[in-house]
């Protein structure tokens, strides 16, 4: 653990609580894609498979279940609220996720630390993770209304993946023979998808201007 660890998991957990406060407050998730909160539940749980036969301390459990949890009620209240789905944009969100979860999965299996079900599993998550934005992303393109807090929650989400790179940067100076390409080259692409958001984000942010994508 060190300051930029922290710092990225306590941006992770507040992008979700702004989404979350978005969803119970207004009871809408317009702006929001299904296709990508359902990737993030697949993620999580791809991800901790390990939750509850394998304990490394309190925070990490603890993060394990909130992450695994707040992603899974996320997609139900899109899902299955009768308030909030109506709000969901469907006709817009129309990505094609076996886009990314095939190619993402064969890359597990053939680039991994160890072929073992949990193992592949883990990598899968991680390629996953990696381009789990990009319906997110195509849905703002092509809506252009992007409402306060669902820009704050893409932001905090890109911030999170940021942070996460000093984190390893860091640890990398610090910690003889740490060295993890697949999560190295995996986080790097994430946090290049942002790039384009966070410029147009920045810049309405200086200017005290709407938040708009361009087509």
């Amino acid at each position: 653990m060190n300051i930029f660890r922290l710092a990225g998991d306590m941006t992770h957990l507040a992008s979700i609580l702004v989404l979350l406060l978005k969803i119970h407050t207004i009871k809408s998730c317009a702006g929001i894609s299904l296709r990508t909160q359902e990737l993030y539940a697949l993620v999580f749980i791809t991800r901790y498979l390990d939750i509850f036969d394998g304990f490394s301390s309190i925070y990490n459990s603890i993060m394990k279940l909130i992450f695994l949890g707040s992603s899974l009620s996320i997609v139900w209240y899109m899902r299955r609220h009768k308030v909030v789905r109506r709000s969901y944009d469907k006709d817009q969100d129309t990505f094609c996720n076996q886009y990314i979860v095939l190619p993402c999965l064969l890359l597990a299996l053939v680039f991994n630390h160890k072929f073992t079900f949990k193992e592949v599993m883990w990598t899968f998550s991680l390629y996953l993770e990696a381009v789990a934005i990009l319906p997110q992303l195509v849905l703002l393109q092509r809506t252009r209304n992007i409402d306060n807090l669902t820009g704050q929650y893409v932001f905090l989400l890109g911030s999170y993946r940021a942070l996460y790179i000093l984190n390893w940067v860091y640890r990398y100076f610090t910690e003889p023979r740490f060295v993890r390409w697949t999560t190295w080259i995996a986080g790097f692409v994430q946090t290049l998808l942002y790039a384009d958001f966070f410029y147009y984000y920045i810049v309405s942010w200086k200017n005290n201007v709407k938040l708009e994508l361009p087509a």
